[in-house]
């Protein structure tokens, strides 16, 4: 019998032999997976190799060789996952890459209702809706239901397919090494009436200049590359973490940066309008005609834990009222009963506040379009009032 790294016979194991060698020949494509699953099939059982050996259990004696046997097993694993991208299986599974809400780092991939975002270069993933996230294999099992044996086997098939790769239209930047991100939030200039990123929020995003000023004046915006805007996150302490970026041809995230919140409004605010992006919880500042108890927060598109610590921090100031103005949409649903739940725990008041549109944005650009004048003029109805949930 051919040999097959960390597959040798055992006593007793005459069955899960020929089980490996059926496997092996049902998948010729590739060596490695043929090993993989040659390795778990002698397991019978899917239990330890060492369960599989023969002799009196009671009798100690080194193992060694069946301690090579597992590390090879799990050296083929490793080196199967290696060689299958998490868009790979996506894309099997018929999910389609969504290029607007993508950025290198984070590419995100709807079927239906579904979202899946591959970040780490293709090795891993996370599911927006919920908390799963994980490698190939944890995909495969949170797409298909299934143990890791079908896992392993639904991976392999899949080594040698190349996945459509996105069409960026713009060329990778060249990463700032060895500079921290509060000193490269520093490099960038303010943005000024005229500059390309004042244009672009106020012609594009149609923010007002009154807007624009406020959120310059408290150190919330940079200007960008090429007509983009930075959005600063900040900690509780104030301190720059990392900051948004949007454009006409861009959106990211600061490479190196931490996603926490990006915080435009009073400091000492009791109510806190929890959005999506920078540019709608600017938006709706503009709708709301910069309410003066309230302060407007965006997470960035995320939900990292420093954002969960972040939200339940300011929850605990006296009268805290928390607003979910998310999106329009089933991401936004999930978040906003987040924020529910976050608001119950802490015995807070609540508030689902929900755009028109599929965003603040959105509402307010089709308001400018209908004519609407300065911010306070025109407002949307829902936006003006709130009410406890």
């Amino acid at each position: 019998m051919p040999s097959l790294r960390g597959c040798r016979l055992r006593a007793g194991g005459g069955k899960g032999s020929c089980a490996a060698a059926g496997l092996r020949t049902a998948l010729p494509k590739s060596s490695v997976a043929s090993r993989a699953l040659a390795a778990f099939a002698l397991r019978g059982s899917w239990g330890s190799p060492r369960d599989m050996r023969g002799g009196d259990p009671k009798q100690e004696r080194p193992d060694t060789d069946g301690c090579r046997e597992e590390a090879m097993e799990r050296n083929d694993v490793e080196e199967l996952k290696e060689r299958v991208m998490c868009a790979a299986v996506l894309e099997k599974a018929g999910f389609a890459i969504d290029l607007k809400e993508s950025t290198r780092r984070a590419v995100k991939y709807r079927r239906g209702d579904d979202i899946v975002i591959v970040i780490h270069d293709g090795r891993g993933w996370f599911d927006p809706l919920s908390d799963a996230k994980g490698d190939v294999y944890a995909l495969v099992a949170h797409l298909d239901r299934v143990g890791f044996p079908e896992c392993l086997e639904h991976v392999a098939g899949l080594v040698g397919f190349a996945p459509t790769e996105p069409h960026w239209t713009r060329p990778a930047r060249k990463r700032e090494a060895d500079v921290a991100v509060g000193e490269r939030w520093c490099r960038r200039r303010k943005p000024w009436p005229g500059s390309l990123t004042w244009r672009y929020l106020g012609e594009e995003r149609a923010l007002s200049d009154a807007t624009i000023r406020a959120a310059i004046r408290h150190d919330r915006l940079r200007e960008g590359p090429h007509g983009s805007m930075w959005a600063a996150h900040t900690d509780d302490t104030g301190l720059v973490t990392g900051w948004e970026e949007r454009g006409p041809e861009w959106r990211g995230f600061a490479t190196g940066g931490a996603k926490v919140l990006f915080r435009f409004g009073p400091v000492d605010a009791f109510r806190f309008c929890l959005t999506e992006a920078a540019i709608d919880a600017m938006s709706l500042a503009v709708i709301e005609d910069m309410r003066p108890d309230s302060l407007f927060l965006s997470t960035g598109g995320g939900w990292s834990p420093s954002t969960d610590a972040a939200i339940r921090a300011l929850v605990t100031r006296e009268n805290a009222f928390l607003v979910a103005a998310t999106d329009n949409n089933g991401q936004g649903d999930v978040y906003a009963e987040r924020l529910r739940a976050i608001a119950h725990e802490a015995s807070c008041r609540f508030e689902r506040l929900r755009p028109t549109a599929e965003d603040w944005n959105a509402d307010l650009r089709m308001m400018r379009k209908k004519g609407g004048e300065e911010e306070g003029e025109n407002l949307l109805p829902h936006a003006r009032r709130s009410r406890q949930g």
